[in-house]
């Protein structure tokens, strides 16, 4: 039996080979909470046994972005260090690689108030534009992991005693990262290629909508014209092989900004910036919310829908089988990175250009016209379960059936 510390490095060469897709030669940029220094290290070490020739760390506390939210003038939340965007931007232009690895706690801005929390994150992503774009667009190989840590742990087993949460958290991660398996690496890359293999079905299916119908649930999206699935690995403009979300079980596209109708509730609560969202309930006419609803966090959603225009618009639609790893644990990650390979998802927001065809070469205004939707935000928000059926809905208006109690119809 594996030790706790055999599984941590294992985690670590993981995120360097399957996650990072790091090549011989390159350089690693870290960003990792404070709370992640021990798995931090491993990764560091992982990354050299690679061939990197040098690996460059970035560590944060959240706690310090509390204390902002607690005792900073309320007129200084339009303020952002933009130089710190422009090192990342550099950093990319040197062809350095990217992996983030968080390990927050999900209630940290619980109770502050929600237009500091809107205006915070809204100019963040303002400033951080430049770089998430080239991040989507692959600009080099990334890939976001999470760690445990003792708040989070306690979010996720709240019924067990302290000394013991954080063991269970981990012993969850490393099984829906595959990590628990003899061989890991050699297991992502099965998994990789069955994702792979659904992505390609559906390009070839070439869907004008989806239809999902549940408790609470009776939503048509459109497809984007030209759309593209994605889902597992991506490939950066480098060559390199990615899987930008570790772990991850979704395939996914862009919808028609224009063309989603009807009602869909969440199946999942959402955390979202230290906030927990539960029990959502949105109606969409022509491709925008048009009523929203939430039992825990309505104030927070609505902040949240008025970012822009596009805030109101989907940018993904992802599906996911009821049976993935994630969804058979049982629990709830209060985390989406974890949470939204555990359901099928939707995202308010900005769209991805990788699920257009052309989306990296075309213009803003040539991807709006093909239905892409722009916008500063991009929050995915599960609505998938064992209940939820999802019809593929042909060019001729044919219904063919996709997922029946929350599995792939094969």
């Amino acid at each position: 039996m594996s030790t706790f510390e055999e599984k941590l490095r294992r985690f670590a060469e993981v995120a360097i080979k399957v996650g990072v897709g790091l090549q011989p030669g390159q350089k690693l940029f870290v960003s990792a909470s404070v709370e992640a220094l021990p798995l931090t290290r491993l990764v560091v070490e992982e990354a050299y046994k690679a061939g990197s020739r040098l690996v460059v760390t970035q560590l944060y506390d959240e706690q310090l972005n509390l204390a902002r939210y607690r005792h900073a003038p309320r007129d200084s939340f339009e303020e952002y260090a933009a130089f710190m965007v422009e090192a990342r931007l550099k950093a990319l232009d040197e062809g350095y690689a990217w992996l983030s690895i968080l390990a927050d706690d999900p209630e940290l801005l619980q109770g502050q108030d929600p237009e500091l929390i809107r205006q915070a994150s809204q100019t963040a992503a303002r400033h951080s534009k430049p770089f998430s774009q080239r991040i989507s667009a692959f600009a080099t190989n990334w890939c976001i992991i999470g760690a445990a840590s003792p708040r989070w742990a306690q979010m996720v087993f709240p019924h067990l005693p302290p000394e013991q949460q954080m063991a269970h958290l981990w012993e969850a991660i490393f099984r829906v990262s595959r990590v628990d398996q003899k061989d890991p690496v050699a297991a992502w890359t099965n998994h990789i290629e069955n994702l792979e293999r659904r992505v390609q079905h559906l390009n070839a299916r070439r869907y004008a909508a989806l239809h999902f119908r549940g408790p609470g649930t009776d939503l048509r999206v459109g497809l984007a014209d030209g759309h593209l699935w994605a889902g597992g690995a991506g490939r950066a403009q480098n060559g390199a092989r990615c899987v930008p979300n570790l772990p991850t079980e979704e395939v996914f596209t862009t919808p028609h900004r224009e063309r989603v109708e009807g009602w869909v509730q969440s199946s999942k609560p959402l955390s979202l910036h230290g906030n927990l969202l539960e029990g959502i309930r949105v109606r969409f006419e022509q491709g925008q919310v048009v009523e929203v609803y939430a039992r825990k966090g309505q104030e927070i959603l609505e902040h949240l829908l008025q970012t822009d225009e596009g805030a109101r618009r989907l940018g993904e639609v992802a599906l996911v089988p009821h049976s993935s790893p994630i969804a058979q644990s049982g629990l709830l990650f209060y985390e989406t990175l974890y949470d939204e390979n555990a359901a099928s998802h939707i995202a308010f927001g900005a769209s991805y250009d990788e699920c257009l065809e052309g989306g990296h070469t075309l213009s803003q205004e040539q991807k709006q016209a093909a239905g892409a939707n722009n916008s500063l935000i991009h929050i995915d928000w599960m609505i998938g379960s064992g209940q939820i059926e999802v019809d593929g809905i042909t060019q001729n208006g044919q219904v063919e059936a996709l997922m029946r109690g929350g599995e792939w119809v094969d």
